[in-house]
């Protein structure tokens, strides 16, 4: 049976401004206090992005908290925290991310059992416009809902 997974915090701008075409799961290198301020949810997402250097895959930009009750062992809450993943996985990335402009975006963070768990979004950007469309086939879809709540009663 598998583990039981608890989300923590989702980017859900992240949907908003790139099509997401395929999600990778990668384990994420913190330190024991960091650990402590997931659990309570003092992660954002908003604005993160990875990049590979040096053959290692970084997130940059995702905020955790310091926990409170941690003192000289917190971290600084923006560092660039270094994300697990085979080398090969990480080699395929970055020649996607290299040749066809592409993206990873983290999109959403979460405990798989113990451990804490980062899923990235091979991404391309949204033009205005596509941002338009989509949510404009989001306000067709909620008016059509509407529309069929209001009829059936």
């Amino acid at each position: 049976m598998g583990e039981a997974v608890k989300v923590i915090a989702k980017n859900s701008k992240a949907y908003h401004d790139y099509f997401i075409e395929e999600k990778y799961e990668a384990g994420i290198e913190l330190a024991g206090t960091e650990v402590k301020s997931i659990r309570l949810s003092n992660v954002n997402l908003k604005d993160s992005f990875c990049i590979i250097k040096d053959g290692q895959l970084s997130v940059l930009g995702m905020h955790i908290s310091p926990y409170e009750k941690g003192n000289i062992f917190n971290k600084d809450p923006r560092r660039p925290r270094r994300l697990l993943m085979h080398k090969r996985e990480i080699m395929r990335l970055f020649g996607r991310i290299k040749q066809d402009g592409y993206s990873l975006i983290p999109l959403t963070i979460y405990f798989k059992g113990p451990r804490v768990k980062i899923e990235l979004g091979l991404a391309k950007g949204k033009k205005l416009y596509d941002k338009r469309e989509s949510s404009a086939k989001r306000d067709a879809k909620r008016e059509i809902d509407r529309a069929m709540k209001t009829r059936n009663r």
